[in-house]
């Protein structure tokens, strides 16, 4: 079979790809093996792939990939989340298109044209995930709004709440007033923002006098109801008792006193606006005061204002503005930069609003989660976001988990006509609570919440209910087989922004429906940044089409690319260079292949220096795979990337394929003695195997290639390489055949010797140890390997490590171009050996440093000394 000249990825992965799904490789069913379980984050299903998906999931594949090689029974689940807010949003805008409001439709035929959107367009990141190599057990995908996931969402909330653990009140919210609902603290994103710190004058009632206040909102004057001082502030104790009046609305409030107030901040005087401020409100509560909201759900001025009515409230802001200063009422204005809450999901400037939702006490619940990590029961992969996590715990506030939007698991709690309120899972039920309130209870007056659940209300509960939606209701002793076998899962990947959404609160969900963290480790990958340091996003430009790079490099020169720079918790500051350089490596492993697989294999004798390649590489190979192994229990991703990328491109095809590569005689190849084909065809394989987590197609396409081999014989199901005991010692001494030849190359490049004439090298030794002499004979081009007890006269000598190397030239050596060579050398090495003494003279260092590195430091010491030696002596022969 005739091999092409280049590798192709489109055509390898449109081959496997469907070839493994066809085969089940991906599928996990519960057996005798040990379980390894990964559950991806689901992605919106608004959503398509972006750079952060790629990261995050090729990391998941590798993880997923490598143990099911190692033998477990490997179950990666998909699927998607029902992004209320978002999903809401695009339904909203594709309706807007039609010329269709929403405020026109009935609940039901809302959601039937979300449902229809939801069918079309939901599935297409996960089908784009296919194109990356996702190995996900795609017959196991889930869908955060199934009716099963659902129902175990309500059964939740029913539960907690009969426990005492979600209440409903009225409470200082974030609102959204683009996406017209609540949303939690954790979903407010905080921007530094331009903004105008407006100091306005407040008139003293029945006086010419004013106090100062400064503001960032005058919108919200209407809706002052104080101003507030401390008690001890001198400036203004003239004031106690007296009111003052609120600019536009001339309305007469209190000035009050309170040692809140910061009297050095500012002008020490504070609006209190109980309706636009949480520490407001909390002052308005304290001192009784009436709370006037000035803001309409949408951001609007409203009646209660009492000016600027219907005015869009940044459109308020700049009038009043103008307004106050014709009124005199301003003495300056202050350009600040402030730090501004947007709405992570629709960008729109938050507002704090008092409304009527539902919450999720979090104090209790909390506990078991925070201990969890703390005693590493749970571990956050880097632990640097332990100390994070901890904060963010121990000073968590009570989660709203309501939202004012209809794509989502509506809220199962109904109300009747005279203010009662029972939570209950159906009408029916709900309607027998209710009469145990209401003896004379119209039926239908029976209302159920308006309202719909936080998604991450749903998505909390996701390790459980992929496996076993059912388990909230009947509980972990009687929890299906899936959710036994599989529970809890060993690995989450996810990004550090949702530690507290989504991670914390599937650790609480999981204590307290099971007993049991939701997973072993947690994996927190950095965020993707251009090489400028910018975040990517499509405003900026800057973030590429992840299946236009795919296009570009094959899906194998993207996974490689991505995580070439990619340390846990660490942004990846991505240039697209990164994926030519997976591409590069791919062509690299498809030419090893091609000139492995175009050896003509003869009946000859084995040379010494294929047998001494062999010796060596079969060593170096599984130090490198105990160390590869060593970096993914540690979840060091890149540098187990980065050893089997220096493995392959240097240790195999730089060394092992030149030192075994056949003579070429009377410009002919020669044959490959079977003994080092078969050798060579192992490695080979070895290697696929460790390069196939990080490239699965080029690698299942050359294990096909490599020998005839079954439908099921696959790559993806190969035993992962098994360590055996290694010799460190022939490992080493390679390194110093790798050394040795690299200095007679430099040698004959300085000295512009031909490559093809041979050269002559000696070792200064007293007994001699040929293990690799062949090879350095051959990889050198010399005509022989010697060895010496003295110096060599008319020879260019150096020093590995401690070893004595000596190269005769002739007529080529230039006495003075040499000597001055050689004092170059001097004179770094006798710097080098200074700094090392200065460190060793030094009694502290000494005293704290640990046995084994100044075991080092000595040894750098000693090998300097010898260096010089030698340097010396060649200066005096010269």
């Amino acid at each position: 079979m005739e091999i092409a000249k280049t590798y192709n990825p489109r055509e390898a992965e449109n081959k496997w790809y469907p070839h493994w799904i066809k085969h089940n490789f991906f599928k996990s069913i519960p057996d005798h093996r040990t379980p390894y379980t990964i559950v991806i984050p689901p992605p919106n299903v608004t959503g398509v792939l972006h750079m952060g998906h790629m990261l995050n999931n090729t990391i998941q594949d590798v993880l997923i990939r490598r143990a099911r090689m190692l033998g477990f029974n490997a179950c990666w689940v998909p699927g998607t989340d029902h992004a209320s807010i978002a999903t809401e949003a695009k339904v909203v805008a594709l309706l807007k298109e039609k010329g269709i409001k929403k405020t026109d439709l009935s609940r039901d035929e809302f959601l039937k044209h979300a449902w229809d959107w939801k069918d079309k367009y939901g599935g297409i990141i996960l089908e784009q995930l296919k194109q990356l190599g996702a190995s996900c057990d795609w017959d196991r995908t889930r869908f955060t709004m199934e009716e099963d996931l659902s129902e175990a969402v309500i059964d939740v909330f029913i539960d907690l709440y009969n426990k005492g653990k979600i209440y409903r009140g009225v409470r200082m919210v974030n609102w959204d007033p683009q996406g017209l609902t609540a949303v939690s603290d954790e979903e407010v994103i905080h921007k530094e923002t331009n903004s105008k710190l407006v100091y306005v004058k407040y008139l003293i009632e029945g006086s010419d006098e004013y106090i100062t206040v400064a503001t960032t909102r005058p919108e919200t004057i209407m809706g002052d109801t104080a101003v507030c001082v401390h008690p001890e502030d001198e400036r203004y104790q003239h004031l106690k008792g007296k009111n003052c009046i609120v600019p536009i609305v001339s309305r007469s409030v209190p000035i009050i006193f309170d040692d809140y107030i910061d009297k050095e901040f500012g002008t020490g005087a504070l609006k209190v606006t109980p309706a636009h401020d949480i520490n407001d409100f909390n002052l308005g509560q304290k001192h009784k005061l009436p709370v006037i909201d000035a803001l309409t759900a949408d951001g609007k001025i409203s009646e209660a204002a009492g000016a600027y009515v219907g005015m869009d409230r940044f459109a308020c802001r700049k009038q009043i503005i103008k307004d106050l200063q014709e009124n005199g009422l301003i003495t300056k204005i202050e350009e600040i930069k402030n730090k501004v809450g947007h709405s992570e999901r629709t960008d729109a400037v938050i507002e704090p609003k008092l409304s009527m939702q539902w919450f999720l006490k979090m104090s209790e619940v909390s506990k078991p989660a925070l201990d969890a990590v703390l005693n590493n029961e749970v571990k956050l992969i880097p632990e640097k976001f332990v100390n994070t996590y901890k904060h963010w715990m121990e000073n968590v506030h009570d989660w709203c988990i309501s939202r004012q939007l209809w794509w989502g698991q509506r809220i199962p709690a109904w109300y009747d006509d005279k203010g009662n309120t029972v939570v209950a899972k159906t009408l029916e039920q709900a309607i027998e609570l209710l009469k145990t309130k209401n003896s004379s209870l119209n039926t239908n007056h029976v209302k159920q919440d308006e309202d719909v659940l936080d998604t991450w209300f749903s998505s909390w509960l996701w390790p459980l209910t992929v496996f076993d939606p059912k388990v909230i209701k009947n509980g972990w002793d009687n929890a299906n087989a899936d959710l036994k076998y599989y529970y809890p899962t060993n690995d989450l990947v996810t990004a550090p922004e949702i530690l507290f959404f989504w991670v914390a609160r599937m650790i609480i969900a999981g204590k307290e429906y099971t007993g049991l963290k939701p997973f072993e480790n947690v994996y927190l990958t950095g965020i993707v940044r251009d090489k400028l340091g910018r975040k990517m996003s499509k405003s900026l430009g800057n973030s590429p089409d992840p299946l236009e790079l795919i296009n570009k490099y094959g899906a194998d020169g993207v996974r490689v690319g991505m995580l070439l720079c990619s340390p846990a918790g660490n942004d990846l500051m991505f240039d697209e260079s990164y994926c030519e350089q997976g591409r590069n490596f791919a062509n690299k492993v498809w030419n090893a292949f091609r000139l492995v697989k175009g050896f003509e294999v003869g009946n000859g004798s084995q040379p010494a220096s294929s047998k001494a390649a062999i010796l060596w590489f079969e060593n170096k190979l599984m130090e490198q795979v105990e160390i590869i192994n060593d970096h993914y229990s540690k979840y060091r991703m890149s540098d187990a990337l980065m050893s089997t990328y220096k493995l392959v491109w240097d240790d195999f095809c730089a060394w092992y394929l030149e030192a075994i590569k056949p003579e070429f005689i009377d410009g002919k190849p020669q044959p490959l003695d079977k003994i080092t084909q078969q050798a060579t065809i192992y490695f080979l394989e070895q290697l696929l195997k460790i390069m196939h987590p990080w490239m699965p197609f080029i690698t299942e396409e050359i294990w096909h290639l490599l020998k005839e081999r079954s439908d099921m014989d696959c790559i993806i199901v190969a035993s992962w390489p098994k360590i055996k005991a290694g010799d460190v010692n022939i490992v080493k001494e390679f390194e110093v055949v790798k050394e040795l030849v690299t200095q007679i190359r430099g040698l004959r490049q300085q000295k512009q010797i031909s490559p093809k004439e041979k050269l002559e090298v000696f070792k200064k030794a007293e007994v001699a140890h040929a293990s690799f002499d062949e090879v350095v004979v051959k990889l050198a081009n010399l005509s022989a390997f010697n060895y010496t007890k003295n110096k060599v006269d008319g020879a260019v000598a150096f020093m590995i490590l401690s070893t004595e190397f000596f190269v005769p030239l002739g007529n080529n050596i230039n006495a003075d171009e040499e000597k001055s060579r050689l004092n170059k050398e001097l004179d770094y090495n006798k710097g080098f050996l200074k700094s090392v003494q200065i460190k060793l003279s030094n009694e502290k260092f000494v005293a704290n440093a640990k046995p084994e590195l100044l075991a080092l430091e000595r040894k750098k010491e000693s090998d300097a000394l010898n260096k010089i030696a030698s340097l010396e002596e060649q200066l005096k022969n010269l």
